[in-house]
Formats: C-alpha cells, sequence, structure tokens
C-alpha cells in the first residue's frame, strides 16, 4: 500500500513542480516556495540527492511584462519565459540560501535528452552540481524551444531527467492528489488509487486530458512520464502540492498513488546499453584495464591500446580484451580521432593532446555494461 512508501530512503528524488502551484495571477507563490525548499533540505540532510523540475516562468514572466490573460502567441511565450525565468532562478538562488545551500540553474530543450551526445553532457552537469552540494533547478527553455523541439509539458521532461539522472524516485507535485479510475471532478463514483503496479492500456484510458489554466499538462502526461520513469527504473509518486510542506506531508501519509519501478536503475540503464545501441567502433584494453573494469571501475585512457571504428562522443562501443574476445560496450566520452589520441596515456595529458580538459574516463563505469556474468555491477 502507499502508505508504507516514504520518500525518505530514496538516493536521488526528482521533484516537479506545476506552474498553478508555484505561480498566482502573475505572481510568485514565496511563502509556498519556502516551504516546499524546506522540505527539499530536509530531504537532503536525511542523504538524498535532491532535484527540482519547475515550471512557472511563462506564469511569471506574463505577469512581469503585463501581458493580458488568454492564449500568448509563440514569440510572447517566449519573451515571457525569458523575463520569467531570471525571476524564478532568482526566487530559488534565494529560498535556498536561506538554508546554505546552492541553487545550479539548467535549462533543456528536447534534443538534451534524446541526442546522446547532448544527453551525456546535460548528465555529466547534473551529476558535478550534485557532487558539490547544489541543487540543481531544471526547466525547458522555454525562450527558444518551438513546438518542433520542446517537450510542451514538464511531467514529461521530469520523468526524462529522472532517468537521465538514474533517480530512483520521481515526485510529481499536482493540483490533484493522485490517479482515479475516473476524474473525480465529473464522476462521482470514480475510485481513487493508491498504488498502480504497473501502466497497463485500462489504466492509461483513465487519464484524464484537462490541465488548468497555467499547465499544459493533465493526467495524461502524468501517466506518460510514468511510463518512462518506472521502464527506467524510476519509481514514480503523484500527489498534491496545493497544501504548505507537501513533501513533508507526502512522508507524513498523504493520499498520493505509486507507481513502482519495473526494474533498478541500474540494470534499466544497462539493458539499454547492452541491448538497445548499435556500436559504431571498437576500443581493445590491456589486462590491467580489464581487471578494473571488472572491479567496478571506470575506463581511463590509459588502459586502452587500440581504437577503431567511426564513432561521436555519446556513440556505444565495444570493448575488446587483449586476445580480442568481447567484454562489454559502453557511451564512449571522446569522439575517434581524440580516443586514438589519447589512448595509452595519462588523464593528466588529455588537455595537452586534444586541447582542452577533457574527462578523466574514456568510457565512465556509469555508462558501461560488461558481459562477462561475473562481473561487477559496476555501481
Amino acid at each position: 500500500m502507499s502508505g508504507s512508501r516514504r520518500l525518505a530512503g530514496h538516493n536521488r528524488i526528482v521533484v516537479k513542480i506545476g506552474s498553478a502551484l508555484l505561480v498566482e495571477k502573475g505572481e510568485l507563490k514565496k511563502d509556498w516556495l519556502d516551504a516546499l525548499i524546506s522540505d527539499v533540505v530536509d530531504l537532503a540532510r536525511g542523504g538524498a540527492e535532491m532535484l527540482i523540475v519547475s515550471s512557472g516562468s511563462i506564469a511569471l514572466g506574463r505577469g512581469i511584462l503585463g501581458l493580458p490573460s488568454g492564449p500568448l502567441k509563440l514569440e510572447e511565450s517566449q519573451a515571457a519565459a525569458a523575463a520569467g525565468q531570471i525571476a524564478l532562478a532568482k526566487a530559488y538562488a534565494e529560498a535556498l540560501g536561506a538554508h546554505g545551500r546552492q541553487a545550479g540553474q539548467i535549462l533543456l530543450t528536447l534534443g538534451d535528452t534524446e541526442e546522446r551526445r547532448r544527453y551525456l553532457n546535460a548528465r555529466a552537469t547534473i551529476g558535478t552540481l550534485l557532487k558539490l552540494g547544489a541543487i540543481p533547478i531544471i526547466n525547458e527553455n522555454d525562450s527558444v524551444a518551438t513546438s518542433e523541439i520542446r517537450y510542451g509539458d514538464n511531467d514529461r521532461l521530469a520523468a526524462r531527467v529522472a532517468t537521465m539522472a538514474s533517480a530512483d524516485c520521481l515526485v510529481l507535485l499536482s493540483d490533484i492528489d493522485g490517479l482515479y479510475t475516473a476524474p473525480p471532478a465529473t464522476d462521482p463514483d470514480a475510485v481513487f488509487l493508491p498504488e498502480v503496479p504497473r501502466i497497463t492500456p485500462e489504466v492509461e484510458a483513465m487519464a484524464g486530458s484537462a490541465g488548468s489554466e497555467l499547465s499544459r499538462g493533465g493526467m495524461k502526461t502524468k501517466i506518460d512520464a510514468g511510463k518512462i520513469a518506472t521502464a527506467a527504473g524510476t519509481t514514480m509518486v503523484i500527489t498534491s502540492g496545493k497544501a504548505m510542506h507537501p513533501l513533508k506531508k507526502l512522508d507524513e501519509g498523504a493520499r498520493c498513488t505509486w507507481f513502482p519501478a519495473i526494474a533498478s536503475t541500474s540494470s534499466a540503464r544497462k539493458a539499454w546499453i547492452g541491448g538497445h545501441l548499435e556500436p559504431r567502433g571498437e576500443i581493445r584494453l590491456d589486462k590491467g584495464a580489464v581487471k578494473a573494469l571488472r572491479s567496478g571501475k571506470s575506463l581511463l585512457p590509459a588502459g586502452v591500446t587500440e581504437v577503431q571504428g567511426s564513432f561521436s562522443r555519446g556513440d556505444a562501443v565495444i570493448m575488446l580484451d587483449p586476445d580480442g574476445r568481447i567484454i562489454g560496450r559502453g557511451l564512449v566520452a571522446y569522439d575517434y580521432d581524440e580516443a586514438r589520441l589519447i589512448a595509452g596515456r595519462n588523464s593528466r595529458e588529455i588537455e595537452t593532446i586534444v586541447g582542452y580538459p577533457g574527462r578523466a574516463e574514456m568510457i565512465h563505469r556509469d555508462d558501461l555494461v560488461l558481459d562477462d556474468a561475473h562481473a561487477d555491477e559496476n555501481r
């Protein structure tokens, strides 16, 4: 049952906040934001790494620029986002700063999570911010995104961010407290579902599509987000964000719907790397590198003896042992020409060789999977 589930105990949590929760009549709901950030910081103090996917830039910018209510033209939406994003980032920085925490803003477009090279860049930025103790504040880059290159809702964006960051929990704060068998506002016989073990066509049929004036997403986009998240190993929960301290209330047993992960984030990601990406090249390793990989370490350039193929940064490559046997595959951090130049060299030499301070690893341990059944999980 959902009552037995808690946020506390999860290692990496993504919290998605809708516009209607954060902005009212073009004004930021500062007291609500301060209460939410207090919850976020409490979870962080308990050991969780926290990420926030926040809507609100267009709604806030609309008020700042004095734009009228009703539908906006594309250029008006982009202008509102440009103005609102500054105010939104400032509000998060101040709210977190009051607790001695730093915010780091990341603006994404569709390509940043769908194209491997940009995916790795965004993933690395998120990982570095978390390592430095900052809390990433993530939003779609509405000031430049057009209909062809946008998500259009932050529910699915939050699910993509959660999978990209290997989060084990995604919280969708909504204006509704969970999933019902029918829209409860129009159907008095609607039954609340505290847990959805698997998203079936029947579950999808329960999702309505209507959102609020400020929100582009209804329950349908939340179910779509659940399909993305749970398939990649991330447990998702939908709960109401209307009350103050919504995350604290969730942990205290507030009504919500849990969508348990189908697989762990590690196994889901490794299945994706191991079986769903076409390899674009081969990298042969020395015995020391093979041993290091099997003990759970990353592949460093020093352990590479030969590079073949035609690949770009972010492509999948096959890893071979000194005898040419396939030992696994991974997402390479360098283009072929650069990989060939730094093969066999110490990571400290990378900047001198390629002209910029590249990553120390040829393939990071989070981005590889070994074929050997006795190999370590590398996590």
